[in-house]
């Protein structure tokens, strides 16, 4: 009897003991699918400075150089910059944008690329450049190099007026009033302060001189209007003009 009671109590003891081991099931951890999504791209904002017009255009791009050439051959970027913005239409024209010829220069002996375009005479021969810098690089070349231009260099760098008239007086163009064109030009887009720049002069108290035209045949109001930039009423105000007529010999304040 007392066997089998040490005999319950081990079985008891044992059957207590397994009861306690627990049987541990490892989880594995939650996969979460990672999603992609699509970064949204910023619209782009553009530096790209932007001008009034083609002319404003021009002169912010060949400025640095007709400085330049003016330092190094004593032209005044204002008569570079106006001849270019008159010859070349603001560089629009066929000759700047088909040859990079910013200044109507003529073959007269070149021996290097050329382009033919109506001008005085039908299909003249013109140079034709790789870039518009050798235009400008050229251009003080062909006025330094030709005597019939020698006076102009006796000229002060800062007396656009004389220059303009300098050229027109040397051949550089037939037209009549080129000059009056040049100083419209450099007193409208104030292309002086280039040439004072150069020289280190100040343009802030710098004094234009009022423009006076002597009429022609064929100058009408409008005509005159276009040449110097101006309005048909501004004219006829300044002059105290009635009417349209005008009369050859006639001087009148442009402005």
């Amino acid at each position: 009897m007392r066997n089998i009671i040490i005999i319950s109590v081990f079985g008891i003891l044992l059957f207590s003991c397994k009861s306690k081991h627990k049987i541990v099931t490892k989880k594995e951890p939650n996969k979460t699918k990672e999603v992609t999504r699509p970064v949204e791209s910023k619209p782009a904002v553009s530096s790209t400075k932007t001008y009034a017009n083609a002319t404003e255009a021009y002169i912010a791009t060949f400025s640095k150089i007709a400085m330049e050439e003016m330092r190094k051959f004593k032209i005044p970027a204002s008569i570079t910059l106006a001849q270019g913005i008159l010859e070349s239409g603001s560089g629009k024209g066929r000759l700047a944008v088909k040859a990079n010829n910013h200044f109507g220069i003529k073959c007269h002996n070149w021996t290097g690329k050329k382009i033919y375009h109506d001008d005085d005479r039908s299909q003249e021969c013109f140079r034709k450049y790789d870039r518009a810098n050798s235009s400008f690089e050229d251009h003080s070349k062909f006025l330094t190099t030709r005597g019939r231009y020698s006076k102009l260099f006796d000229l002060k760098q800062d007396n656009y007026k004389a220059w303009a008239k300098g050229l027109r007086a040397a051949g550089y163009a037939t037209d009549r009033k080129y000059p009056e064109k040049l100083i419209s030009l450099i007193e409208r887009y104030k292309l002086y302060e280039y040439d004072d720049q150069v020289l280190g002069h100040s343009s802030k108290n710098k004094v234009t001189h009022v423009i006076n035209h002597r009429v022609i045949k064929g100058d009408t109001l409008y005509s005159l209007s276009r040449v110097y930039g101006v309005t048909v009423d501004a004219i006829k105000r300044l002059n105290k003009l009635e009417n349209n007529e005008l009369k050859i010999g006639q001087i009148l304040i442009i402005k």
